[in-house]
């Protein structure tokens, strides 16, 4: 079964599994003649914590624009994505990361915290996301991976949900016993505020040298992973705690094609893979009314993204047990 949408995203990137090699992304990145340029600063920021904490969020508020997939479901984040944003002297390089995975030992989540582990060894700053005024064994295991020497920030995410503001002073030193962080921020990501002095509060951490990236970047992903993760989002949010999280998209197809009536156009092929039949049959919903949706909104979305005319088919296939299978896991971009 498959959806088609005939209606149009941005950025340049490398095939999936240079993405995941953090040295050849950091060398590529970095000018070949580093000399230094007064004033300027420049580092890697990597965004850690449990599953569903709100990193996404957070990464896509930083960077000001949607690039990461954001979604009420855990484990949506499955790939280490890097986010740009250049204000003032300052390029801020976000990485965001999966939630380390501590329930299931397959093939998939031992690939997400491989990529978690990855991610936290060569940066200039960790940003570590709870949920303010709870600390749980998931938060602690994620704690218990950081190395001694880099700074941390502890991010009290989701501010606005707590309505007793005085319980979080006893729980703020509660966590400074945990771990010497170097500074409490407590903020939630929807506020443009916190935002901004969350900037002023990350750019004294970062060394003065000259920028990796173009000013106006804001990811080093490609358009066809961002087509791959913009279906997954809606996929995820269409089919809501339904469907198993290791259920995943591949893109078969990203073509530019000449036009004379757009000036951009790209015709999408994407297959979602799910694990069993009665996956697929709710992924297509009745009269395949929800695969359209579907297909529809990521269609809209990537338009937008990409400002280009956007012709997306997409398909539903059946791979029980892709999860488990480390070669298949490989072959879907995972490490």
């Amino acid at each position: 079964m498959n959806a088609t949408e005939n209606g149009a995203a941005g950025a340049e990137g490398t095939s999936a599994e240079g993405q995941n090699d953090l040295e050849s992304m950091l060398a590529a990145a970095r000018p070949a003649a580093g000399a230094p340029v007064e004033g300027q600063r420049c580092g890697l920021i990597a965004i850690v914590g449990k599953p569903n904490v709100g990193k996404s969020t957070l990464m896509n508020a930083l960077v000001g624009q949607k690039i990461s997939i954001t979604s009420r479901k855990a484990q949506t984040t499955r790939h280490r994505i890097t986010g740009i944003r250049t204000r003032g002297a300052t390029q801020f390089v976000f990485v965001d990361t999966p939630g380390f995975q501590t329930r299931h030992s397959t093939a998939l989540n031992k690939s997400l915290n491989k990529t978690v582990m990855g991610a936290i060894g060569d940066v200039d700053l960790i940003l570590f996301v709870v949920e303010a005024g709870s600390f749980t064994l998931a938060d602690a295991k994620v704690l218990s991976l950081f190395k001694p020497g880099i700074p941390t920030l502890l991010i009290a995410n989701k501010l606005d949900t707590v309505h007793r503001r005085a319980e979080i002073a006893p729980w703020l030193k509660g966590m400074q016993q945990r771990h010497p962080f170097a500074e409490f921020v407590p903020m939630s990501a929807k506020n443009k505020g916190d935002i901004e002095r969350l900037y002023g509060i990350c750019e004294k951490y970062l060394p003065e040298q000259a920028w990796w990236y173009a000013e106006d970047e804001l990811t080093d992903r490609s358009e066809k992973f961002l087509a791959s993760e913009t279906v997954r989002e809606k996929l995820f949010r269409f089919t809501g705690d339904e469907l198993p999280y290791t259920s995943t998209v591949v893109i078969d197809k990203f073509d530019e094609e000449k036009s004379k009536q757009y000036k951009r156009f790209l015709r999408i092929a994407a297959t979602i893979v799910v694990e069993r039949d009665g996956h697929k049959a709710m992924v297509i919903g009745e009269k395949g009314e929800r695969l359209k949706r579907i297909s529809t909104e990521a269609r809209q979305e990537l338009e937008k993204l990409m400002d280009a005319k956007v012709f997306l088919e997409v398909w539903v296939k059946v791979r029980s047990g892709w999860a488990d299978d480390e070669a298949r896991v490989r072959s879907f971009g995972y490490e």
